[in-house]
C-alpha cells in the first residue's frame, strides 16, 4: 500500500463518519421535531376578537383515519328540527354559550399570544335519547380537549388532539 493510497483511504473514512454524524444528528432532530410538535398541549386559534358575535352550526363531524388512511365522517343531526348542535360568541368575546343539541353550555374565553382557550365549561343536564347523550359528552370532550381552530370565512374547523376535526358553518347572530 502506497502512502498516497493510505492518506487517501482516510480521508474517505473521516468524510464517511462525518457524514454519518451529520446524518445521524438531522435524523435525530427531525424525529425530536416530529414528536415534540404534534402532541404540544398548546391550544392555537384565530384571536377571540375575529369572533365577536358570531353564531356558528356544527355541519360535520370527521373522525380520525382508520388504518387504510380513509376518513370517515360521523353522523350528527342537521337543521332546525333536529336541534343543531351551535356555539356563539359573546359580544364582548369573553363568552361562548350554545346547545349540544340536547342542553345548553357555557364557557369562559381565556386569551393569550396563541389565541383563546375555553374554560369553566358547563351545561345543563336534562335526560335525551341514549344517542343524543353520547354525541352532547363526546362534543363537550371536543371542547374541553381541541387543539386548534381554523376560521376560513364562514367555516370554523375545530381540530381536537385526537385529530377529530369538527366543522362549523356561520350562521345568522339573532
Amino acid at each position: 500500500m502506497t502512502l498516497k493510497s493510505s492518506v487517501s483511504a482516510t480521508f474517505r473514512s473521516q468524510i464517511n463518519r462525518l457524514f454519518l454524524a451529520l446524518s445521524c444528528l438531522g435524523l435525530g432532530l427531525l424525529v425530536g421535531c416530529a414528536n415534540v410538535i404534534p402532541p404540544c398541549g398548546a391550544k392555537i386559534s384565530p384571536p377571540s376578537s375575529e369572533l365577536k358575535n358570531t353564531k356558528w352550526e356544527l355541519t360535520r363531524w370527521n373522525l380520525p383515519p382508520n388504518n387504510n388512511g380513509e376518513v370517515r365522517a360521523r353522523q350528527i343531526p342537521q337543521g332546525d328540527a333536529s336541534n343543531p348542535i351551535q356555539i356563539i360568541f359573546d359580544v364582548n368575546g369573553q363568552r361562548l354559550s350554545g346547545s349540544t343539541g340536547c342542553n345548553r353550555f357555557t364557557a369562559t374565553i381565556d386569551e393569550d399570544a396563541r389565541g383563546f382557550s375555553l374554560k369553566k365549561i358547563a351545561s345543563t343536564k336534562m335526560a335525551c335519547s341514549p344517542q343524543r347523550m353520547e354525541l352532547e359528552n363526546d362534543f363537550l370532550y371536543q371542547l374541553n380537549d381541541y387543539r386548534s381552530i381554523v376560521r376560513n370565512g364562514d367555516q370554523l374547523l375545530m381540530i381536537g388532539t385526537d385529530r377529530e376535526v369538527l366543522s362549523f358553518t356561520q350562521k345568522p347572530n339573532k
